[in-house]
């Protein structure tokens, strides 16, 4: 009985660290392609922490769990703007497939965390 236990908390506890590092990794690259002006381009048009030479065409990005209540709010607006203002500046990143749809998860990963 001890055994088992011993190996349902190692387990869990490695399966703790691996999601852990997953989402540590997608964030890095999210921060990433953010930052690459061939990519996100998040910073050609937003204020965002550490970005060097930020625009300010859109709204700062900080506090962004506050502007929205669910994750999958950002990312329809990253997907595609348009369907929530047809006259705004932000390309629809998703829709346009500017990024993969790991790359734009990656992305929203990054962006909610700030």
């Amino acid at each position: 009985m001890r055994y088992f236990l011993y190996l349902t908390t190692l387990f869990f506890l490695s399966a703790c660290v691996v999601n852990h590092q997953k989402k540590e990794d997608s964030t890095t690259q999210g921060k990433q392609i953010s930052f690459q002006r061939s990519k996100g381009n998040c910073l050609a048009c937003h204020i965002i922490e550490n970005g060097e030479d930020p625009g300010n065409i859109g709204p700062a990005l900080v506090n962004i769990q506050k502007k929205f209540v669910k994750k999958s709010q950002l990312k329809s607006l990253i997907w595609d703007a348009t369907q929530f203002n047809e006259k705004t500046s932000m390309p629809p990143f998703g829709r346009n497939k500017i990024l993969t749809p790991k790359e734009l998860e990656a992305v929203v990963e990054y962006i909610w965390g700030l």
